[in-house]
């Protein structure tokens, strides 16, 4: 009975451990992207390029606590993921915001700019999305932050199809849409998030708060 014990305290241990390994690679990636994307964002005069690069600061915020409760209880966990849920609305409205600004603005966006960011960042978030598919289903946290991932892969292809319009048409009304596309699709999975950190710990109230064996602290 030691020995299984034993054992399946070490495989909780090399599970958390890779959880925190996936979560230390996303951030870095995020991270990095954020700056770049910013950046050059506002060189290119790019509505869709400083949404996602929002998108990314919001993620690397989001996977730096996830990295924080990836080892605590139940309730910690689904408190993470509200928080997840609140930061994704945050920025859907700060996307809203800035596509209001650029409403009254004539500048026409770089295209090649865009397109050149827009698929280095899908590159990018496609890595991110494969190292957390492994781990979408372990918990509430983890689910959440592998929506958050799908979400980037969403933005990034809607940057290309803005940077292609842009091209085509000369015109900064594509990539107005496509930021405003990117900010329902945020508001969206927040309201989604939100609801199931909700439910979770409404759940876990009327369990008493019991933690799972091997996760809490």
């Amino acid at each position: 009975m030691d020995n299984c014990c034993q054992d399946k305290e070490c495989e909780l241990e090399s599970l958390r451990e890779q959880r925190s390994r996936t979560l230390w690679m996303v951030l870095g990636i995020n991270g990095t992207m954020f700056g770049l994307e910013v950046i050059v964002g506002l060189m290119a005069g790019s509505t869709a390029l400083l949404a996602d690069s929002l998108d990314m600061l919001g993620d690397a915020m989001v996977y730096g606590f996830s990295l924080y409760v990836v080892a605590r209880s139940p309730r910690w966990r689904a408190s993470a993921a509200l928080l997840k849920g609140i930061i994704m609305a945050g920025f859907g409205l700060m996307i809203l915001a800035q596509v209001g600004y650029h409403l009254t603005s004539p500048e026409v966006p770089d295209f090649r700019l865009m397109g050149i960011i827009g698929a280095l960042a899908l590159a990018a978030n496609v890595v991110c999305l494969l190292l957390l598919t492994r781990h979408k289903n372990d918990d509430l946290n983890m689910n959440s932050t592998w929506i958050c991932s799908r979400n980037d892969i969403i933005a990034n292809v809607g940057i290309l199809v803005a940077a292609a319009a842009v091209f085509a048409t000369g015109s900064r009304w594509p990539d107005l849409a496509i930021g405003l596309l990117i900010a329902v699709v945020f508001m969206r999975s927040a309201v989604h998030v939100v609801r199931l950190a909700v439910s979770e710990l409404r759940r876990l109230a009327i369990q008493g708060s019991v933690p799972q064996r091997g996760f809490s602290r």
